[in-house]
């Protein structure tokens, strides 16, 4: 079938590569002019990373990343709450690879361009509207300077991101992404590795968050590319289209300022980054469905969520396998995206409803809530058992579970 992606982020440049392997005539089309390695860190769960291994990229973007060993959370003081390992650590496959974003997109946009051809990729074309007849979609893309051309495909798949054009044509009255009350300043800093050297931390608690983790190796001066994001509740600072601008380190370090942990100097990592990027945390409600005719969501554009337990790009390459096996068990294009939505509607809605609880960080709040000053022994915090059911539910929630565990 020939099948039309809108957008090249992640989930799209994944799409495009498991649906080209499974044999289908596919093209991608951008919005922006031009695609730049931008973004921070990110992490690649394990499960996601079995996707891109089947596509034979992972001994690629390993080297580029930092296999991340283990996660470990703590409170305001830098007391140990819960660890656990993590990717191969703890039994995967694959690893977790903790890496900068614009090296993974960097990867997928190179295979799809050596895979499909470099002229299956179209910037500066945003998609603005479809419609469907004979069962088949013609897709509308604007360019930045206005022009538009009308694309005919069997498929339309799109990942265009949380503001998709698509969502809007189907869900006209949903509004704008919902804020959470919580704001997000994200940057890299070199510094010294802490704990393992390939270790994943958290600390704080709900309102007062800080996450740190390694995307790059250690340098010949000692020093490693560390990936940090300062989190406060500011229910009142951020207009909801307010997406991605400088932050001021006056806006959030004053909170940081006395987290310097035996371990992990905080105000120290925040102060040496070059730049700061301020996000407001946001995601939307769980659609009834994606699927529509010839045309699906993936990725953002269908299951936007906040950024707990790594899950927004891994879930997004997800997708894109299980839409290629959908298809390829189906007779028709509109049974195999319904079959897709089927297989994936419920579970990231699952997750974007844990999420705004906290997901597996329950145990900060938890351990706020009960000591928040502190605590001699995390045996009077917790019952036995506590913390390890809190992990295991959103493993089961989210599949990341080794192979060999899983019923």
């Amino acid at each position: 079938m020939k099948v039309i992606v809108a957008g090249a982020g992640i989930g799209g440049l994944t799409a495009a590569l498991t649906l080209h392997a499974a044999g289908h005539d596919v093209v991608v089309f951008e919005a922006v002019p031009q695609i730049l390695p931008l973004g921070v860190g990110i992490n690649l769960l394990p499960h996601a990373g079995e996707v891109l291994a089947e596509l034979g990229l992972m001994d690629e973007l390993a080297a580029q990343a930092v296999a991340t060993r283990e996660l470990v959370y703590f409170n305001h003081k830098g007391q140990r709450i819960w660890g656990e390992p993590r990717g191969r650590y703890a039994g995967h496959a694959s690893p977790q690879l903790s890496l900068p974003r614009g090296v993974l997109q960097s990867v997928l946009l190179e295979a799809v361009g050596s895979r499909l051809g470099p002229e299956r990729v179209v910037c500066d074309r945003r998609l603005v509207g479809f419609s469907q007849d004979g069962g088949q979609v013609s897709a509308a893309f604007a360019s930045a300077a206005g022009e538009e051309v009308v694309a005919r495909a069997d498929i339309l798949v799109a990942a265009d991101g949380i503001h998709s054009a698509a969502r809007a044509t189907f869900f006209p009255d949903e509004g704008p992404p919902v804020y959470s009350g919580r704001t997000l300043w994200r940057a890299t800093t070199l510094a010294a590795p802490f704990l393992s050297g390939a270790s994943m931390i958290m600390a704080g608690w709900q309102d007062q968050k800080f996450v740190a983790y390694p995307i790059g190796p250690v340098r010949p001066d000692g020093r490693q590319q560390i990936n940090w994001i300062a989190e406060l509740s500011l229910p009142e600072r951020l207009r909801r289209e307010d997406w991605n601008r400088r932050g001021a380190l006056d806006d959030f370090l004053p909170r940081f300022e006395d987290w310097r942990f035996d371990w992990l100097d905080v105000p120290g990592l925040i102060t040496g980054a070059q730049t700061t990027y301020e996000y407001p945390m946001v995601d939307r409600d769980p659609l009834p469905r994606w699927s529509h005719g010839a045309v699906t969501l993936l990725g953002d554009a269908a299951h936007p969520m906040y950024p707990i337990g790594s899950n927004g790009a891994s879930q997004a390459i997800l997708d894109a396998r299980a839409l290629a096996q959908a298809l390829a068990a189906a007779t028709d294009a509109a049974s195999g995206l319904a079959a897709y939505e089927q297989a994936r509607l419920g579970p990231t809605a699952a997750i974007v409803v844990a999420n705004r609880g906290n997901g597996p960080e329950q145990c900060m709040q938890l351990a706020h809530e009960r000591a928040p000053q502190g605590f001699a022994r995390i045996e009077d915090v917790f019952a036995a058992g506590e913390l390890e059911a809190i992990a295991a539910r959103y493993k089961v929630l989210t599949g990341l579970r080794p192979k060999e565990t899983q019923a």
